[in-house]
Parts: structure tokens; sequence; C-alpha cells
């Protein structure tokens, strides 16, 4: 059964669609206010209903806030982009292109705050016909991919709302150490004001703002150190003696910038309850790469260095079950390809040591630069020279890689193993190519266009890859939180997700249960995306108090 939910101008309507039959209205309320609404949610969440809706980030949260959970849901704005890509929907605009997911701000509007502005009851209906006649023409994966992204949008609204248990006094504390005492507005910590000295004292540039690139070009070129950029890989190739604390000061500013106390301020909630630590609630965006690789609005989820990390601590009496996926893409490269000896080596463990067993390289350091390599297209320096020993070895897992670098070299899309299309070149690599075809091309228009195509073939080399991977965590990320659902009362919840790493906050007593079902979960999104092709996706599964003592 589905249950489409969406606005009308005067409050919310819920329509069943029984068993593929046409819509009919639930019955009681035709129209449902802020108040009647969760408990209407509530009561058809017995049937475990497909929830279809515009946008589960701006519906969903209202319904969490409520303390209402759903298990499944459509969302149709995710939906819409993933059918688009793939041909299954007009390429031509449409307004659904344009629905944009509100967060977690709580002043955004939501269908229970603004009716009128959100997505109404005919517009869901007619994007729902439409997609279910586009998915009629299209096989099976296509299906599980929109039920994974669908069920990676509830996990995400989910994790801001509980949010990641986080211990501001220490933060503080790690911020002082590392910065010194926070200062007064507009007035850099002591730390950072000592290395601003140095540097320009050893420039020779007493007026010289560190954060300033143009101001930081200037005074490097009057040392006679030529840049074309301020970047660290740039800066450290210099030979001068203001180089160490010039870098030590970008480490620090980079680290005051994007989680000192002002981020704390901003991101982290207080306690809302005795017991209870503050949250840390960023805002996702699940599919926000094209990859399909999630990104973030807002708090820099995605980018929590070590030392932030120490400041995410669990509530007493629980713990942080943290899971990392080991060797990700190199797994599902094997998977996806079918390569029977790439599978074996996923099967040792640590895969990039197996390549040294296979002869492939000679340390494992030099092996993972050869894979690496195989991922991302690095035709040069040492993964040059080990890509053909990789081929000899894992002839299918490479001609996979290979075969999509050669159509994106040519201006074709590719897919991921589920069915998500990558993007066409953009005009300018046709403009580019175009060029380079007519009579009066030189060399230069030649050797331009085929660099340009080289390019994109290594994009969509990795994409196949990358995007495979990413729908591998998605199914990882909806199989787990199922299974959390049922240990202690659903009281263990996700709290985190990068890429290929979850944390679970879990009661104590059933940290153990939650990593055997991280692990078992885990297990299942191998089979459900790959069958039973033998491909171990090996997890590093630690149960700790807080994130940074995770290994």
């Amino acid at each position: 059964m589905e249950v489409l939910l969406a606005a009308d101008l005067g409050g919310t309507r819920l329509t069943v669609v029984p068993d593929g039959h046409g819509p009919v209205p639930v019955g009681g309320p035709a129209v449902l206010d802020a108040e009647g609404l969760p408990a209407a949610v509530r009561a058809l969440e017995r049937e475990r209903p497909r929830w279809v809706w515009a946008d589960t980030a701006a519906t969903y949260p209202a319904l969490l806030r409520a303390g209402v959970r759903v298990e499944r849901c459509h969302d149709l704005r995710l939906c819409h982009a993933i059918l688009r890509g793939a041909g299954a929907l007009p390429s031509q605009e449409s307004p659904w292109d344009g629905v944009a997911a509100t967060g977690p701000d709580p002043d955004a509007a939501t269908l229970f705050d603004d009716a009128a502005a959100a997505v109404g009851v005919e517009e869901v209906l007619a994007e729902h016909r439409r997609q279910q006649v586009a998915l009629a023409g299209t096989d099976g994966c296509l299906r599980l991919l929109l039920a994974a992204e669908s069920a990676g949008a509830l996990v995400a609204a989910e994790m801001t709302h509980d949010g990641l248990p986080f211990d501001p006094a220490r933060h503080d504390e790690m911020l002082t150490a590392v910065l010194g005492p926070r200062p007064g507005p507009g007035a850099r910590p002591a730390n950072l004001e000592a290395l601003a000295g140095q540097v320009r004292e050893l420039l020779g540039a007493p007026t010289l703002n560190p954060d300033s690139p143009t101001d930081l070009r200037h005074a490097l070129r009057g040392a006679g150190l030529e840049v074309r950029t301020t970047r660290k890989h740039e800066l450290a190739a210099l030979d001068h003696p203001a180089v160490a604390p010039l870098l030590e000061y970008k480490r620090l500013a980079r680290l005051l910038a994007a989680n000192g106390w002002t981020w704390m301020e901003a991101w982290v909630a207080p306690p809302d309850a005795p017991g209870r630590r503050a949250r840390f609630r960023p805002a996702y965006v699940p599919g926000g790469v094209v990859t399909g690789r999630w990104a973030a609005r807002g708090g820099g989820a995605l980018q929590l260095p070590h030392q932030v990390r120490g400041s995410v601590v669990a509530d007493p009496g629980w713990r942080l079950v943290v899971a990392d996926a080991a060797q990700l893409e190199p797994r599902v490269l094997a998977a996806m390809s079918r390569d029977e000896a790439m599978a074996r080596a996923s099967r040792a463990g640590d895969l990039y040591q197996a390549l040294v067993d296979e002869g492939v390289a000679e340390t494992r350091a030099g092996a993972k630069v050869a894979m690496l390599g195989a991922l991302y297209g690095a035709t040069t320096g040492e993964a040059g020279l080990l890509m053909p020993r990789l081929q000899r070895t894992y002839p299918r897992a490479t001609r996979v890689v290979e075969e999509a670098a050669r159509s994106g070299e040519r201006g074709d899309v590719v897919r991921t193993w589920l069915g998500r299309t990558s993007p066409a070149p953009p005009p300018q690599w046709h403009r580019v190519q175009r060029r380079a075809s007519e009579g009066d091309a030189d060399d230069a228009d030649r050797r331009r266009a085929g660099a340009v195509a080289r390019d994109w073939g290594r994009f969509t080399r990795n994409f196949v890859v990358q995007g495979t991977a990413a729908e591998w965590a998605l199914a990882w990320l909806a199989e787990l939180r199922l299974r959390l659902r049922r240990i202690d009362g659903g009281a263990p919840h996700l709290v985190f997700f990068l890429h290929d790493e979850v944390v679970v906050h879990s009661p104590e007593a059933a940290a153990d249960e939650v990593a055997a079902a991280v692990r078992a979960a885990a297990t299942a999104a191998g089979r459900l995306l790959f069958g039973d092709f033998p491909v171990d996706f090996a997890l590093d599964v630690t149960v700790v108090g807080s994130y940074d003592e995770a290994v």
C-alpha cells in the first residue's frame, strides 16, 4: 500500500493507493491540520505503507518533531532526478527540478507551516503517476536505486533530528589548547596571532594579512617567491623559513573557521533532557553529488577532522558503535566486474596486501597506488608503471574502468550498477572537440581536445565505481536502520554517515548486538546488489566512548 501526502491550501491531505489501483482518500477528515496529521500518519504506519511525498527533507522533520517515524517512503524529488538522468523521464526542464529540500532549518516552510508554499496534491499525484509509468519500462535495478535513495533521505532527516552527541566543554578545551583562549570579536586567537607575526617578520611584510590570498601572494613575491596560488601543496614546495609557520597558520585558521567557537554556537544545540549531551545537527544532502554521494548544506558534517571527533562523546550509559567499510571501492569494482581473482583478494582481508601477494606490487603502499591509479586514471609515475601488472592479474576489473574511461572520452554517459547516469559533458567540452575537428584546426587545438577528452574519461572511469559504492552504502544504511529498530525497543540509532563509515549511538547494554547488526547489514547490502558473487565487504567495527577512540 502507498499513501500520498501532500499539501492543500487548508492543510495536508492523505491519499491511499492500494495495490496499484487508483487513489482513494483516506477515511476521516479530507484535510488534516498540523495537530491531526501526526496521529493519522502514526495510525496508517501500522499497515507498513510506502509514503509518497514531494520531498523528505521538507516533510519528515515535522513528523519527527511530533514523535512519528515511518519505515519507508518514495521521495519524488530525489527519484525524479534519477529517472530524468536515466532517460526514463523527458529531458526538458520540469518544475520538479526546482523542488528544493528545505533541510533542518526550523524557520523554513514545511507542509505544516505554510501549506500554500508547498507542493500541492494534484502536482504530487501527477508526478507520482509519471514516475510509475517511467518505471514500467525499466528493470528492477532502477527500482532498487529509487528505494535506496529514498531510504537514505529518511536516514538523513533522522540523523539531523537525533543529532550527534557532542561535548562543548571538551571542544572548548581542545580549541583553547590549540588556538589559545577565545578572543574578542574581530581578533585572532593568541596562537594564530603569534604565527601571523612570525610570517610577517620572515617575509618582511609588517602589514600582511595572511588570511588574504592577494596580500599573501604579494608578500611572497616581495620575498622572491613566485607562486600562482596560496594553496597548501604549492606553498609546501617553497624553500623559505616562512613556509613552516605559514602552513601551520593556515591549518589552525582552517580549524577556527570550520569548527571553532562560532561554528559550535551555530550548529551544536544544548541538551534537551537531563542526562543527555548537547547535539551537533548538520544539514545532510542525500544525492548531493552526481555520483550519488551525500553532501552537506551546512555544519561541515562531511569534514570532521580528528581533533573535532574527540568532542563527539556518547551520552552517559551509552556507547558509539563506529564502523568503517575497508577499501570499499576496490571491493565494489571486484563485485560489479565479476572478477573472481579480485574477489579472492577481497576475501584475504587486506586487499592491498593481497595485491602484493599476487605480485602486482612489491609493497602495500605500491599496491594502493596501483589500485587508486586504476580507479582515478593515473597514467604516470608509479601508478602508470604498475597498471600493466594490474591488468594482467585482474583483467575483468580493469576492463570495466577502462571501458568507462573510453566512453567518457567519446562524450558518452556511463551508468552505475543500479543505473544512476553520469552527466553529459558540458557545452565547453563539445566546443573544444568541434574546434579540433574543423579543417583549420592546428596541433594545439587537437592536443587541447585530447586533454579535455581524457579528463572527462577520468571522471567517468571513477563515476561507475564511486557511484556503485554509494549505492552499496545506501543499501547498508537502509538495512541497518531497519535492524536497529528491532534492538532494545529501537533505542540504538544512526547518528553519523560519511561515504563508507557509520556511527550508531547505542545503549551500552545493546552495543555488541548493534555491532553484529552493522556487520550483518553490510553482508545483506552486498547480497542485495551483487547476489551470491563472493566479495567480502570487510568492516572495521569498534565500540567506543568518544569518536576519536575508533581506529
